[in-house]
C-alpha cells in the first residue's frame, strides 16, 4: 500500500478534528525551524525529507499525545541531521521539548546489531529513556512506523532488519504500553519484509472472503443491537478483523488451519459502565453458544499493560464462531491508545489517573532492577522476548491476589515474582491444594501455594535450566553471589581452567591478570576473585566468551612458530584465502569439499585437485586416507589450517531427530528465527517408530557457533539427538 505525503496543512487539519488543546504557535514555529533545517535533503524514495517530520506528528496526534510530543516529533531528526542544536532548541522552545528530541535522537544512534550484547545495551538506553520520560519511546514508535510504511525504498537486507528489529523490540514494547494500533501495524508491515509469501497468501485469503466477512459481521452487528439496546442505553457495535500477523502466527507457528482460527473477526460491544459490561455478557451468551474455555475476564484481571475487556467465543446457528469483546469506553481508549491515553484524554497524573499511569510503568522499573546485579547483559533481550510477550497467564495467591507471569513459567518463577525470600526458602509448591514437581508450569485461574522452610537454605544451581524469567533467574544468581562467594570462586577457577585446557590455552601469570582485568571490565567485576566468582555462580557464561579469548589467543601465540621456521621472505608470507592457509602455496583457489563441510575449529587437510585448486577436508573425513604417505600420489595431500579471525559463512546440515508431534517443524523453524540463522532448506520425514528426522541446512561461522546453535536446538520439546 502506498501512503500519500504528508503536508503541514494535513497536520493543521488533524490537529482541529482532535479537538484537544493543543499549542498551535509552539507547533508551527517547530514545522518552520525543521522545514528551514531539512531544505535541501531527500528520502531515499526522493520526497522532500520534511515530509517524514510531518508524517510521525500526524501520527502522535492521532494517538492524542500532546503539543510537547507533536512538536519533538517535527523536530526528532534536525539535531541529527542538520547543523541547528540541543541548545538552539532549548533555547527557542524550552526544556521539555530540547529533552523529548534529545532522547529520540540519542535513540535514533542505536545502531541495529545482530551480537546480543551490542543489542541488550542499546535496549537498556531505551528503558532508561523510558523511565525518564514516556513521551521519548512513543515518538520513536511514531517515527519506527513511518519509516516502515515507506521501507520499500530501502535495500532487501536493510528491511529484513528493521523488520526483525520490530517484531524483537519495539512491537513487544508497543504490547507493553498497550498502544495497539501501532502494535499490529507494526507487526503486519515486518512479517511483509520477513515472510513475504506468507503474507501475501493470508492478505489474498483475507481478500477473496472480505465481501462475506463484512456481510457476515453487519449482519451480526445489527442481530445484537436489535436484542441490546431496548435493554441497555448507549451501546455502541463494531467489527474488526484479525491483524495478518496474528494469523500468521496461528497458522504457520501453532500449525492451525484458516477455519480452526475461531477468532479471526471479532464484534466489539462498547457501553457505559461495567455493570453494563456483565450484562452484554449474559445476553450474548442467550443469543449464541460459547465455545468452552474461550471466556476471558480481563476487567476483574487486567493484564499488565492495564488492558481490560471481557472475552467470549460463541457460535451462531450457522455453526461459525466468532469472538465478542465488551468493554466501557474508558478501557476501550486505554486498549486503543494505550499509555498515549494519559494524555489523549487529559487524564493528568494526580489521584486516580497518577496511580494508574504509575502502574503501567511499574514494569519499566521493575525491569531496570531486575537487571542492576545481573554481569551478563545479554538476559535484556530475553526479556524482552518473553517478558513482553503477548502470552500471558494470571495465577492467584491463596489470598486471591493475582501475579501475572509469561506464558511457561514454573512454580519458581511465581515464588520468586512474590518476593526474593519467598524464592530462597522454598522446598515445594502446591497447585489447586495438590503437591507438584518443582518444574511445574502454571496455566491461568489455579491457585498456587509455595510451601517454605523457616531456614533460608537457599535456591539450587539446577533452578537456573529451569525458571522462565529473568527475574526469577537474576534474583538465584544473586543469592549464589552473595551467599557462596568462596564455593562460586574456586568453582570459577576450575571452569576456566578446564576451558582453557579443552582449547588448547596456555597463559603466563601476567597474561592471566590481563585477561580477568579485560574480561572484569566488561562484566562490571572489580577484581580478579570477581571474575571467578561470576563464572562460579553463571555471571559471566564462558560459551560466550571462549570464542573471543581464543581467536585473540591464536593471533598472538599461534603465528610465533611459524616465523621461526620459515625464512621472511615475501613468498612465506602467506595470504588466507576463505580463512584457510595452504602450506607452501599462496593466493591458490580454495573449495570445501561437500562430503564433509569443514568448519572453523575442524582439524583441515588439503588435496591438491586437477584443475580446481586446493579441496579442504576434515582431517576425520572418510574420503582422507589414515596414513597419508600409504596413499596413492600422497603428494597431493598438504598441510592446511585456519586462519585465527576467520569471517567467511559457512552451509551446514544438521540432522535433528525427534519424536514426531504437531508443531514441531514450527518451533525448530521458529528458534532458528530467533537466532537469526539463514535457513537454506528445510526437509522433514517421519519415521516407523513414531519419530521425526528434519534435515536444516543453514549458514554459520564456526564450530562454535554451530554448538551454540546445537544447544539451543536441544531445549526443544521431544528432541532426542542433533549431529551435522
Amino acid at each position: 500500500m502506498a501512503w500519500p505525503l504528508r503536508t503541514y496543512e494535513n497536520l493543521a487539519s488533524l490537529i482541529k478534528e482532535s479537538e484537544h488543546d493543543y499549542d498551535m504557535d509552539v507547533i508551527d514555529r517547530a514545522y518552520k525551524l525543521a522545514l528551514t533545517s531539512h531544505e535541501n535533503q531527500k528520502r531515499l524514495s526522493g520526497s522532500p525529507y520534511i515530509s517524514h517530520p510531518i508524517a510521525v506528528a500526524c501520527i502522535l496526534v492521532e494517538l492524542g499525545m500532546d503539543t510537547e510530543s507533536v512538536a519533538a516529533g517535527l523536530l526528532h531528526d534536525v539535531v541529527e541531521d542538520t547543523p541547528v542544536n540541543l541548545d538552539q532548541i532549548k533555547k527557542s522552545f524550552g526544556t521539555d521539548i530540547a529533552n523529548l528530541t534529545d532522547g529520540v535522537t540519542k535513540l535514533g544512534r542505536i545502531p541495529y546489531s545482530s551480537r546480543e550484547e551490542q543489542q541488550a545495551e542499546n535496549l537498556r538506553k531505551m528503558l532508561i529513556a523510558m523511565s525518564n520520560d514516556i513521551r521519548v519511546i512513543i515518538i520513536k514508535l511514531a517515527d519506527r512506523l513511518h519509516n516502515m510504511r515507506t521501507i520499500e525504498f530501502m535495500s532487501p537486507q536493510k528491511q529484513r532488519d528493521k523488520a526483525l528489529e520490530n517484531m524483537e523490540v519495539y512491537a513487544p514494547i508497543a504490547h507493553r504500553l498497550g498502544i495497539r494500533a501501532v502494535k499490529e501495524e507494526l507487526e503486519d508491515l515486518s512479517l511483509r519484509c520477513l515472510d513475504p509469501i506468507a503474507y501475501q497468501e493470508i492478505e489474498s485469503s483475507l481478500e477473496l472472503q472480505s465481501n462475506e466477512r463484512k456481510k457476515f459481521i453487519e449482519q451480526t452487528k445489527k442481530c445484537i443491537f436489535e436484542r441490546i439496546s431496548p435493554i441497555i442505553p448507549n451501546v455502541y457495535l463494531s467489527g474488526r478483523v484479525k491483524s495478518i500477523n496474528g494469523i500468521f502466527r496461528k497458522m504457520f507457528i501453532q500449525g492451525r488451519s484458516m477455519d480452526e482460527i475461531y477468532d479471526i473477526y471479532a464484534v466489539r460491544v462498547i457501553v457505559d459502565t461495567v455493570n453494563d459490561c456483565y450484562n452484554v455478557l449474559g445476553v450474548i451468551h442467550d443469543m449464541f453458544r460459547p465455545i468452552p474455555n474461550r471466556f476471558k475476564d480481563y476487567i476483574s484481571t487486567p493484564k499488565p499493560n492495564m488492558y481490560q475487556s471481557l472475552h467470549t467465543t460463541v457460535i451462531n446457528n450457522k455453526g461459525i464462531p466468532f469472538e465478542v469483546q465488551i468493554r466501557t469506553w474508558e478501557m476501550h481508549h486505554t486498549a486503543e491508545y494505550g499509555i498515549a491515553a494519559h494524555w489523549k484524554y487529559k487524564l493528568g497524573l494526580s489521584g486516580k489517573s497518577g496511580d494508574s499511569l504509575d502502574k503501567r510503568l511499574a514494569w519499566i522499573r521493575q525491569m531496570l532492577e531486575n537487571q542492576k546485579d545481573n554481569e551478563d547483559a545479554t538476559d535484556l533481550v530475553r526479556t524482552i522476548k518473553s517478558d513482553l510477550v503477548p502470552e500471558e497467564v494470571f495465577v492467584f495467591t491463596p489470598k486471591g491476589d493475582v501475579i501475572s507471569l509469561p506464558s511457561g513459567s514454573t512454580v519458581i518463577d511465581f515464588a520468586y515474582a512474590i518476593h526474593s525470600e519467598v524464592g530462597n526458602r522454598m522446598t515445594g509448591a502446591k497447585v489447586d491444594k495438590r503437591i507438584v514437581p518443582i518444574d511445574y508450569k502454571v496455566k491461568t485461574g489455579q491457585i498456587i501455594e509455595i510451601l517454605s522452610t523457616k531456614d533460608a537454605h537457599g535456591p539450587s544451581r539446577d533452578w537456573l535450566k529451569i525458571v522462565k524469567t529473568s527475574e526469577a533467574r537474576n534474583k538465584i544468581r544473586t543469592w549464589f553471589k552473595r551467599e557462596k562467594r568462596d564455593e562460586n570462586i574456586v568453582e570459577g577457577k576450575a571452569e576456566l581452567e578446564r576451558e582453557f585446557k579443552r582449547n588448547g590455552i596456555d597463559l603466563t601469570e601476567s597474561e592471566l591478570t590481563a585477561l580477568l582485568e579485560k574480561i572484569g571490565s566488561k562484566h562490571n567485576c572489580k577484581t580478579s576473585d570477581d571474575v571467578y566468582s561470576a563464572i562460579g555462580y553463571g555471571g559471566i557464561q564462558l560459551w560466550k566468551i571462549m570464542p573471543k579469548i581464543k581467536e585473540d589467543y591464536m593471533k598472538v601465540k599461534k603465528p610465533l612458530p611459524t616465523v621461526a621456521k620459515q625464512p621472511a621472505s615475501k613468498s612465506s608470507q602467506k595470504k588466507p584465502v576463505g580463512g584457510v592457509i595452504v602450506d607452501g602455496m599462496d593466493n591458490c583457489l580454495i573449495k570445501f569439499s561437500r562430503c564433509c563441510n569443514p568448519l572453523p575449529g575442524d582439524e583441515i587437510i588439503g588435496f591438491i585437485t586437477r584443475g580446481f585448486g586446493v579441496s579442504i577436508h576434515k582431517k576425520s573425513c572418510s574420503n582422507v586416507p589414515k596414513n597419508i604417505q600409504d596413499a596413492p600420489e600422497p603428494e597431493r595431500w598438504i598441510n592446511a589450517h585456519w586462519t585465527g579471525n576467520v569471517k567467511e559463512h559457512f552451509k551446514c546440515t544438521l540432522e535433528i531427530v525427534a519424536s514426531d508431534r504437531s508443531g514441531l517443524l514450527a518451533d525448530v523453524t521458529q528458534q532458528l528465527f530467533n537466532m537469526h540463522i539463514f535457513i537454506h532448506s528445510l526437509n522433514s520425514r517421519e519415521t516407523k517408530d513414531a519419530t521425526a528426522i528434519i534435515y536444516a541446512t543453514v549458514t554459520i561461522n564456526g564450530i562454535e557457533h554451530l554448538q551454540s546453535i546445537i544447544s539451543r536446538l536441544s531445549n526443544i520439546e521431544g528432541i532426542i539427538s542433533i549431529k551435522r
